[in-house]
């Protein structure tokens, strides 16, 4: 009797903290390799930290916040990413629910074109930027080639604004679109045949089927995809960063001209050596990216309502 007491007693407790026990290990993982990072980049944005400085770290509270407030350069930054943000997030989903909808279709070797698609974004990114560089190169680009043969004559991608903003858009869009597909083409086979048939039976087209039945069923993967790329676009730092190489690949450009927030982070901790200033940036970036990826979940969600 006393030994099937304690048989029962211990399978209570299993029962009872065993759960505990198997997600502990994410918890202290996450702990250690996420929220102290977290909490710690949040207190060194509220010291004075700069590794040139002889006088050591000390407690400036806000002050890092209000700097960066009335930084030129940081708004700059984030109006860059904002736009960087825009020209990539949007045709990312676009261009990956087109090529699903592509795949999902009964068409020879389509295995090889499902892995296709999955292959820009294995591979290094700072590969693919610096071959892109070359593409969009003033003198010897192939872009620049072909739009000469077109007579449009040659851009310097690297001078303007947009110009820079679309090249690096294409690097990201290229990389990236691929794996929002395949999201996408699992979804969409797990959508049930039986209502193509009864749409196309009330006549509908193959464009009405994907716009009335497709795009409404993949609601929840559309905005999980969009919170992804948000989250990715707002804090571009390799493409900016290898875009331009050389000594000021920091500054994004000659007059900061595609210079991301995450690019001027990596100024200011990396270049400038001010860990306190960067860190504040961090902050703002985090939250400003929060925010950004709430708005793109309603406009995504009021669009599919809609």
């Amino acid at each position: 009797m006393a030994l099937i007491d304690k048989a029962a007693r211990r399978h209570r407790w299993d029962t009872k903290f065993a759960p505990y026990g198997y997600v502990t290990p994410y918890f202290l993982i996450f702990g250690v390799f996420g929220l102290f990072p977290l909490l710690y980049t949040i207190w060194v944005s509220l010291q004075h930290r700069n590794l040139l400085d002889e006088g050591g770290a000390y407690v400036v509270w806000f002050a890092n916040y209000a700097k960066l407030l009335a930084d030129p350069y940081f708004w700059n930054a984030m109006g860059n990413t904002l736009s960087l943000w825009l020209l990539t997030t949007v045709p990312q989903i676009l261009f990956a629910l087109g090529i699903a909808a592509l795949l999902n279709r009964k068409v020879r070797t389509r295995t090889l074109f499902r892995m296709g698609v999955i292959l820009p974004n294995i591979t290094s990114v700072a590969a693919v930027t610096i071959i892109f560089a070359q593409l969009f190169g003033r003198d010897f680009g192939l872009v620049n080639w072909v739009l000469d043969l077109f007579g449009a004559g040659q851009i310097d991608w690297q001078a303007g604004t947009a110009t820079s903003h679309i090249a690096i858009a294409v690097m990201v869009v290229w990389r990236w679109t691929g794996y929002h597909a395949l999201i996408f083409l699992a979804s969409m086979q797990a959508i049930s045949p039986s209502l193509y048939e009864a749409a196309t039976l009330d006549g509908a087209s193959g464009w009405q089927q994907f716009w009335r039945i497709t795009v409404p069923l993949l609601r929840p993967q559309i905005i999980f995809t969009t919170i992804i790329a948000t989250t990715g676009n707002m804090r571009l730092l390799a493409e900016p960063l290898l875009f331009n190489p050389g000594a000021a690949a920091a500054t994004g450009g000659s007059d900061r001209q595609f210079q991301t927030a995450a690019l001027y982070l990596y100024e200011q901790g990396f270049t400038n050596y001010d860990f306190g200033y960067s860190s504040a940036i961090a902050v703002v970036l985090a939250i400003a990216t929060i925010i950004v990826a709430g708005l793109g979940y309603l406009v995504t969600k009021r669009i599919q309502t809609e």
